[in-house]
């Protein structure tokens, strides 16, 4: 087996991995091995492959997780074949998949790597009465925490911490879970909690994100002009910097420098406008949230932009991109969804998805998704409905991740 021969046509996404300050530790990568997704070894081989192929060669590993760790799987295959030695080991993190027997020969490339300064995660651990000689090596353990029974979660993590091995949490799918791992000392959480919203009996939009959501009210009305756009963003000083130095930035490559708030209005456009706006305003209401969030909604809004043509839908770009960026707008406010949506002014089918009714921009949301998650399934099946050339979309979320990250140093 070698690198050569991997498809590099091949579905590439990435998880997010916390600590326990919900700062991002490491981004796991998943790839999809082949059109049907089966789960065969040789799929399996060819999965981690064309990670190593996409996320180093093709997208750059720098795109895909930002100069963190990327924990990729590795079959016994590849193991013994010391594929991982190919790679930095200060950027990659062997995860070790929870099929592979134990035996002197795969503890021996363990030891291999181990002594060349790679980190061992193991995957879907159970914890066992005799043990795991993997536990000699392993510097991080992923335990299916809600698989877990509660009684066992405590216990586990502290097994592994008297054996000076970190406990990763995965399936950590609300803020409630995630404080359960942590009080039961986990160091790592896996899972969506960080994009669900914290909503309470007595819940209510507080602060200044109060201000943030009526100005998006007001610059999302149609009928709004560019004076009363002008005098919505002058109601806050740093709308405006942001706004020229968003204009004046080399995105735009202008020769001339744009000094007046109205100028930059109409070069901008009515949808650029909307576009920007979300931007600036989702990264203020983000600030006591978790960075990783920003980026998904950005990301979502990006790929949802260049998604549009590719479904025949490219008059609609803008609010596919406004419908991306607001899927997470409930985890921002920390208020229901149809709250929020009572107070915006959006499209009724972009409110529509954001609401969870069925219907095309739902299904568009869902594809979204589902790429997201490396559920690839749920992703063919779903392209398939929108007649989406499925050899597009892993190109759409590189560029997405891509500009996520410069609009955010630009926000």
């Amino acid at each position: 087996m070698s690198v050569q021969s991997v498809d590099t046509s091949a579905f590439v996404a990435r998880q997010a991995i916390f600590d326990r300050d919900k700062e991002v530790f490491a981004y796991e990568l998943l790839s999809r091995g082949g059109q049907d997704n089966h789960c065969k070894a040789r799929d399996e081989d060819a999965s981690t492959l064309d990670v190593i192929a996409n996320g180093f060669l093709t997208i750059g590993l720098d795109e895909l997780t930002g100069g963190k760790r990327g924990f990729i799987n590795f079959t016994r295959n590849l193991l013994l074949e010391d594929i991982a030695a190919l790679l930095p080991s200060h950027l990659v993190t062997v995860q070790i998949l929870e099929n592979i027997e134990a035996d002197e020969e795969i503890l021996a490339a363990c030891r291999k790597l181990k002594a060349s300064g790679y980190m061992l995660a193991l995957d879907d651990f159970v914890m066992s009465a005799g043990g795991s000689p993997f536990l000699d090596l392993a510097d991080i353990v992923k335990v299916d925490f809600l698989g877990t029974h509660p009684a066992e979660r405590k216990r586990i993590a502290l097994d592994l911490a008297a054996r000076g091995i970190k406990a990763l949490a995965e399936k950590v799918e609300s803020v409630e879970d995630f404080e359960e791992a942590a009080a039961c000392g986990y160091s790592y959480f896996q899972g969506y909690f960080f994009a669900k919203p914290v909503v309470r009996s007595t819940s209510r939009i507080l602060g200044s994100k109060v201000s943030y959501l009526r100005m998006l009210t007001e610059v999302n009305r149609p009928e709004l002009s560019y004076d009363q756009l002008e005098d919505v963003i002058k109601q806050d000083v740093s709308f405006a910097y942001h706004l020229l130095r968003y204009i004046n930035s080399a995105w735009f490559g202008l020769r001339y420098k744009i000094t007046s708030i109205k100028h930059a209005l109409v070069l901008l456009g009515p949808k650029e406008i909307k576009k920007w706006f979300a931007l600036v305003a989702m990264r203020y209401l983000g600030t006591d949230k978790p960075g990783e969030l920003l980026v998904c909604c950005l990301t979502r809004a990006k790929m949802g932009e260049l998604l549009a043509p590719l479904i025949g839908m490219d008059a609609r770009a803008p609010e596919l991109f406004l419908m991306g960026m607001f899927s997470v707008i409930d985890a921002l406010l920390d208020t229901p969804m149809e709250e929020i949506m009572a107070k915006l002014p959006l499209d009724d089918q972009v409110k529509g998805a954001l609401l969870g009714e069925p219907a095309l921009y739902k299904t568009i949301l869902d594809t979204l998704l589902a790429y997201e998650k490396g559920n690839w399934s749920e992703f063919s099946r779903l392209a398939t409905e929108l007649r989406l050339d499925e050899r597009r979309v892993p190109e759409a979320y590189a560029a997405s991740l891509k500009w996520a990250k410069e609009a955010l140093a630009l926000a």
